[in-house]
């Protein structure tokens, strides 16, 4: 399998606290993978900085075999979209156009809406099954709707690495099978690389093809 990610010898600290140290690991194209650990283990921080969030102190990201720091964000975001911990949405948005944002990287700077874009809404309204409230408000939708919109919106990017930070955290049992029912059917069928955080490791055992255990700032296989 071809190399998506690469990160050699990470560090990264929030002023005088070591956060992340020496992180060494590689993650292939297509493969569904899982960080797990406790609460404060650097888990959002390792994915902030993959995500070029937050820049390291030291060590290489590589996102396939080129340096992340030569990669512009207009760049990034074509290639790899994020699902955040916390999605914070002030405006009652519908769902259409909360997805439509996810088209921005492609939009001139008029954010004039092309055939292309309304396409790839539709896909990923379709692989999210959310075609079906595309019309509601964004406040509307019970915790596990609004998820499955907010993972749609960074289908509609169009990305070759998906990465997400928690995104079961807040829902019950239902929607956390549910959510990582779909994330496992856009790995098999789509051949989308998947990064999930997690804190539940039953699930992560049961759809991830590989875990990555990060205990004070360290990785362990």
């Amino acid at each position: 399998m071809i190399l998506m990610l690469k990160i050699e010898d990470l560090k990264f600290t929030y002023g005088k606290q070591s956060v992340l140290d020496d992180i060494n690991m590689s993650i292939k194209k297509k493969e569904f993978i899982g960080i797990i650990g406790p609460n404060g283990s650097g888990k959002s921080t390792l994915l902030k900085n993959i995500s070029k969030h937050l820049i390291a102190d030291s060590g290489s990201i590589y996102l396939n075999k080129q340096l992340l720091n030569d990669i512009s964000l207009g760049e990034l975001a074509r290639t790899m979209s994020v699902v955040p911990q916390e999605t914070t949405i002030n405006y009652s948005f519908t769902v259409y156009d909360l997805i439509m944002m996810g088209r921005n990287p492609y939009q001139d700077r008029w954010g004039r809406i092309t055939e292309k874009d309304k396409e790839e809404v539709g896909k990923a309204l379709e692989l999210t099954d959310t075609m079906q409230f595309k019309d509601k408000h964004i406040d509307q939708l019970s915790g596990g709707e609004r998820q499955r919109v907010i993972i749609a919106r960074a289908l509609a990017q169009k990305p070759k690495i998906l990465l997400l930070d928690e995104p079961t955290a807040s829902l019950d049992i239902y929607y956390q099978q549910e959510v990582f029912d779909i994330l496992f059917s856009l790995n098999r069928e789509l051949g989308l690389t998947i990064v999930v955080v997690s804190h539940d490791l039953n699930l992560s055992s049961q759809y991830c093809d590989r875990l990555f255990l990060l205990k004070k700032g360290q990785i362990y296989t």
